[in-house]
């Protein structure tokens, strides 16, 4: 539970120290205490306690109203600054009421403290630490410095997306994995883990992955949590906007884009529709959609984990329309089945971890839905739970779940069905289809329901 008095006293005590300690970093604040202390991508020296900053670091509406009290604390009417009147009874204060998990997750207090208080470590603070790199600000900040001119950009942004690790919802944790996805994922934490190392015995071609699957079994949404748990910003490179109406600029876009991705290193580039290359360079494309192909090609062999600190992901639901150019860019391939029978069922555990099933029965289901994705089986969540509410519930039945499997299963036959002229309406009309289709997308073990993306693109 949150302790706003103690949490002010923190905050102040935090820039206190920072200001004075010259060698501690940005990486030594807690990300929430960065955000505060942002400009232009730097943070500066000193750091001064506004409400405003105290506000945006601990959450805390009126930060002055928590420490007001205290016989330490004073503040500046006219700037808003909150103050020590007494530095070292605030210390002795804080020091009485702390412990070591709390100085733990605040690095600059873990220097200040690690000799006084038993069980703090300041390197192993700092490790555990968001670092600065993973930050909104910092991204935006450099995404600027990249851009010439604010056509640039928006240009450039038609293809790419970047998402800092606070915004992806996702952890590794909450997705149930294949044992050879869990091997390659080991595999490739570990070479990120050792680059220095590969790259000194001139291990160099490492860091592209292939993910290889139908709609709705994870690609995407392992991409994303990788770089949640690893602390690293996501750069989601739209491969279908190439045929945008900035033809003249898609080559140049497609380059800025690895630019882009080198300058936010460490980072994961993620791209989806690899397929895409491949009928594009065996097609009648515009020569200009040809050039950004070859650009993109050209690019993927320059771009490295190992040197450039990027590990690149390709994801494709058309692994047969992939040509040897396209193969050959990746050093590993990894295969996004639909789930089976024991996988259906975690995923089920997984998903309905937050809701009230009676007599529920993740095995019976599991069996239930064969053939079903992990964003099919989310879908059959969703109807359950909508189809309860109409009658005023929240608790579900085991077959309210049997039941919505039956009703996804009629729509996806209806979506599966030749229309035949006259008969559209009718469809529509006799059930939602388009329901059955709208989170096609989600991944295969979302809890909450994120997106795979391997069609619409709809961020």
């Amino acid at each position: 539970m949150s302790d706003p008095e103690l949490d002010i006293v923190e905050f102040l005590l935090t820039t206190k120290i920072y200001t004075e300690q010259r060698d501690l970093e940005p990486d030594d604040l807690p990300s929430g205490y960065r955000a505060a202390f942002w400009t232009d991508g730097e943070i500066e020296r000193p750091l001064t306690p506004t409400s405003s900053a105290a506000t945006t670091a601990t959450g805390i509406e009126r930060p002055w109203e928590a420490v007001s009290g205290l016989m330490f604390t004073d503040r500046d009417e006219f700037s808003g600054a909150i103050s020590f009147t007494d530095r070292e009874m605030a210390e002795e204060w804080y020091e009485k009421r702390t412990d070591a998990e709390r100085l733990q997750r605040n690095p600059v207090m873990a220097a200040a403290f690690e000799d006084r208080v038993d069980g703090v470590d300041y390197e192993s603070a700092r490790q555990q630490n968001r670092p600065a790199r993973a930050d909104r600000a910092l991204i935006d900040a450099l995404l600027d410095e990249a851009f010439d001119e604010e056509e640039e950009e928006e240009g450039m942004l038609d293809l790419v997306e970047v998402r800092a690790p606070e915004e992806v919802d996702m952890t590794m944790d909450q997705l149930v994995l294949t044992p050879d996805q869990e091997a390659e994922i080991h595999k490739i934490v570990k070479a990120i883990e050792h680059r220095d190392y590969l790259a000194q015995i001139g291990l160099r071609e490492i860091g592209k992955l292939l993910f290889v699957g139908p709609p709705g079994t994870g690609k995407t949404s392992v991409a994303r949590a990788l770089a949640q748990d690893l602390d690293l910003p996501f750069v989601e490179v739209k491969l279908s906007m190439i045929t945008s109406q900035y033809l003249g600029e898609t080559a140049k876009n497609v380059e800025k884009t690895f630019e882009v991705a080198k300058r936010l290193s460490p980072c994961i580039l993620f791209m989806d529709e690899f397929d895409f290359v491949a009928k594009t360079r065996s097609s009648d494309e515009h020569a200009a959609i040809k050039r950004a192909v070859n650009t993109l090609l050209k690019s993927i062999d320059e771009v490295s984990l190992i040197q450039d600190d990027v590990l690149l992901i390709g994801a494709t639901n058309h692994p047969d329309q992939l040509d040897a150019a396209a193969w050959r860019r990746f050093d590993e391939i990894v295969n996004f089945p639909k789930p089976d029978r024991d996988m259906r069922s975690d995923i089920l555990r997984v998903v309905t971890q937050e809701m009230d099933i009676a007599d529920f029965e993740p095995d019976e289901l599991a069996e239930l839905t064969e053939g079903l994705t992990g964003s099919d089986l989310r879908l059959v969540l969703r109807e359950a739970v909508l189809e309860a509410l109409t009658e005023e519930r929240t608790t579900l039945t085991q077959q309210d779940l049997r039941d919505a499997v039956t009703d996804f299963e009629e729509r996806d036959n209806l979506k599966n069905m030749d229309m035949i002229d006259g008969d559209h309406d009718a469809l529509v009309a006799g059930g939602d289809i388009s329901g059955a289709d709208s989170d096609e997308n989600a991944e295969s073990a979302t809890p909450d329901g994120g997106h795979d993306h391997d069609h619409d693109h709809d961020h």
